[in-house]
């Protein structure tokens, strides 16, 4: 399985670079090999100062060897080895009318002494982070993950939405990071669906991806803008900061695992405002968005 799914993200970084270069018109990807000392390693795809993204990370990477403690307390085990693969993604584009976008699709293992499997799991799920709302864009998104998750179990959508709100809430702020999407983890074989099964599941939810961003992109990227709409993305730019580091548990355990700093923390945005004490107008465009990030609905 880990073969399998390792060669499936191999693929899908390729799917998505060239997809997202096509719209860009301007950059391409740069590509990093690296590896891990304590085993493993990873291809990072880094783009930057595009003519519509100003920076985004495609990043694969396939990681191995004894459990750090910090993640042993983390995953309530003793001294034992893991394999961890993933791809993860995130893209900011300049143009404050089109969304940020995340996505994560990762398999884990765990071992005892012998080599035996011991545990397994899928995780993952892909989110949506506008700075100015398009309800459109917020229902394709949304609809393109429903689609996915149906063809499978007609519970996963709402079940992994209200997840997705769940996890990318800023309990700090009182908000969320964005629209949501989809957002799973720990699944496991049961009797009611074997590992493969789960494979299918992500696999589906990976190839739907281009499907749910390109589009809006290439609807949003050349619309007009003004200097207070840009200053207002850099600022909204801040909160995703602020989430990515004090909460994500992806960033927390990257760190805690000697992963590759420039890897994890591709995620942040090259251009953030924190302004003191910032609250849009009452009525305005950028207080739409706030109410709903503070109160989420449901888009489909």
């Amino acid at each position: 399985m880990k073969q399998k799914f390792y060669q499936y993200i191999e693929n899908l970084q390729d799917e998505i670079t060239s997809a997202l270069e096509a719209v860009d018109g301007k950059a391409k990807f740069e590509q990093d090999l690296w590896e891990r000392p304590e085993g493993g390693g990873g291809r990072t795809r880094v783009i930057e100062n595009g003519a519509v993204i100003e920076k985004g990370g495609v990043n694969i990477s396939a990681v191995h060897g004894p459990l750090p403690k910090a993640m042993q307390a983390y995953f309530k085990v003793e001294d034992v080895d893991f394999f961890a693969c993933g791809l993860s993604l995130v893209i900011h584009p300049k143009n404050p009318m089109a969304p940020t976008v995340h996505a994560n699709w990762r398999y884990f293992e765990m071992y005892n002494k012998q080599g035996e499997i011991v545990d397994q799991w899928f995780g993952g799920g892909q989110d949506l982070t506008p700075y100015y709302l398009f309800d459109e864009d917020a229902t394709h998104f949304h609809q393109t993950c429903k689609t996915a998750c149906d063809k499978h179990d007609a519970s996963f959508y709402p079940t992994y939405k209200q997840k997705c709100d769940e996890y990318f809430y800023n309990a700090h702020r009182g908000e969320g990071r964005g629209l949501g999407g989809l957002f799973f983890d720990y699944c496991k074989a049961t009797s009611e669906r074997s590992i493969e099964q789960w494979y299918d599941f992500v696999t589906e939810v990976g190839n739907s991806f281009t499907t749910a961003y390109v589009p809006i992109l290439e609807r949003r990227k050349n619309l007009p803008f003004t200097q207070a709409q840009r200053d207002w993305q850099e600022i909204r730019r801040g909160r995703y900061v602020e989430f990515n580091l004090v909460h994500d548990k992806g960033t927390l355990f990257g760190l805690k695992t000697n992963g590759r700093i420039e890897s994890i923390l591709m995620s942040l945005p090259p251009h953030v405002q924190w302004v003191y004490d910032h609250h849009p107008e009452e009525g305005s465009e950028e207080a739409r968005l706030i109410e709903i990030l503070k109160n989420p609905i449901n888009w489909v």
